[in-house]
């Protein structure tokens, strides 16, 4: 396995894990459940922390694709200075969780108030995540980008030959 197949592996769960996490969380504070809520902070965290190995595999992964055929270097870029970003926000992420266990420990009417806060933080990172996902897709695959021209009778009739 080399750094592009883990990176792509990885890059998954901070994305998906914010979704889920926002639904969960929004489904503890809809039910006034503090388990509920509990449950979520804690996989906020683990989501929060799941940036950590994203990013640290980032490095190697550009290293098998820089050099490749059709990669988008401008978008390898932006892709890069986002994970730094969407690093940072994960780990911000996953404090906000602790500090809302933490209080809620100690007061359960803050475990309320602290997992609202997480709530909102937690659909900004995931906006961050989905948005560093999404340049990171570009730099292989044009056909995400806006204004990509779709396949013409020519190419499509290629392909085809091609498979055959």
């Amino acid at each position: 396995m080399n750094g592009a197949q883990l990176h792509l592996m990885l890059n998954h769960l901070p994305v998906m894990g914010a979704l889920f996490t926002l639904l969960l969380l929004s489904w503890g504070l809809i039910r006034r459940s503090t388990e509920i809520q509990k449950v979520a902070l804690v996989a906020v965290l683990l989501t929060g922390l799941s940036s950590v190995p994203v990013y640290l595999t980032g490095e190697p992964a550009e290293h098998v694709v820089e050099e490749m055929a059709g990669v988008d270097k401008a978008a390898l870029d932006e892709h890069e200075s986002m994970g730094k970003f969407a690093l940072w926000c994960g780990v911000g992420l996953a404090v906000a969780a602790a500090v809302a266990l933490g209080v809620g420990a100690r007061n359960p009417n803050g475990l309320v108030v602290g997992a609202a806060v997480v709530w909102l933080v937690n659909a900004l990172v995931f906006g961050v995540m989905g948005y560093t996902a999404h340049i990171g897709g570009q730099i292989r695959h044009p056909e995400i980008k806006s204004g990509a021209a779709p396949p013409t009778q020519e190419t499509q009739g290629e392909t085809q030959e091609e498979g055959e």
